[in-house]
């Protein structure tokens, strides 16, 4: 029994294991470096190690599912790096960019952006812990605006700031007013769509992959306004996003009313319970 035990330790974990924690390292690593960009004063350096580690947060759950290797080390792994990479470090950004100048006042709310990223982040991990699963369908939708979202959302301002080379969109008290106003929407309880199992009908495909050409091609001309522009969209959808849940928690009461089954009050009225 004990060579047995041996050689199963021998083995050791396979490559694919490892790919998604090293992608979710790799964006830990991002975010470390946007802070000491910002550190030195290279504000739109410590922008893109942002974005880089959004790119690489996008990346390791997807990658994990299609290899079948997920696991609750990796989800906590996860969560850790996100409340540093979306939550710590671009409020350290703002800070040192902007509000650094608004004085006592401007670090209590920079202090409050990543701690509405903690709790969110804390309301997520309990939410895997729930008795009762939810509906297949709320997959669709995050609770609240996930924490990159919220990273990109927040330094809207700073990216503004950067295509038109003026202070105003620095001002404390602009900047201020958006961390507020995402942290606040971080921790709501609105339904935002996750766009993770969305379909796209056959007859859009091609319009979607010409606004992508044409996003794409803003992107590379102007970077800082079309990701602000993106950022900006994503709010718009909010809206809808909650529409689309409300018809849909209400399609599935009348369906489960109808075949005499209880729903949870949780799955109609309140938020779904998917998180970043």
């Amino acid at each position: 029994m004990e060579r047995d035990v041996r050689r199963r330790g021998l083995r050791g974990f396979s490559i694919n294991r490892l790919i998604p924690n090293v992608l979710t390292l790799a964006a830990l690593c991002s975010g470390l470096t946007g802070i000491r960009f910002a550190l030195q004063g290279e504000f739109r350096l410590a922008v893109i190690a942002i974005i880089v580690a959004a790119i690489f947060d996008a990346l390791d759950g997807r990658v994990a599912r299609r290899l079948g290797v997920t696991s609750q080390f990796g989800a906590e792994l996860d969560s850790l790096s996100d409340f540093l990479c979306f939550g710590v470090a671009p409020a350290l950004v703002l800070y040192l960019a902007s509000m650094k100048d608004g004085g006592s006042l401007g670090w209590v709310v920079t202090l409050m952006f990543p701690i509405c990223s903690a709790l969110r982040l804390a309301r997520f991990n309990t939410g895997l812990l729930a008795d009762s699963p939810p509906p297949a369908w709320t997959g669709s939708y995050f609770t609240g605006v996930p924490a990159p979202a919220g990273a990109l959302l927040a330094l809207i301002p700073l990216l503004v700031s950067f295509e038109i080379n003026a202070a105003w969109p620095r001002h404390p008290l602009v900047v201020g007013a958006i961390l507020v106003g995402v942290g606040g929407l971080m921790v709501s309880r609105l339904p935002t769509f996750s766009f993770k199992k969305g379909r796209v009908p056959r007859h859009l495909v091609l319009p979607l992959l010409l606004g992508v050409a044409l996003v794409m091609g803003v992107l590379v001309s102007s970077p800082w306004i079309a990701m602000s522009m993106l950022g900006l969209a994503y709010v718009c959808l909010v809206p809808f996003s909650w529409l689309s849940y409300r018809r849909q928690a209400a399609q599935d009461a009348k369906a489960a009313s109808s075949e005499g089954e209880v729903v949870p009050l949780r799955a109609v009225e309140g938020g779904p319970p998917s998180g970043d």
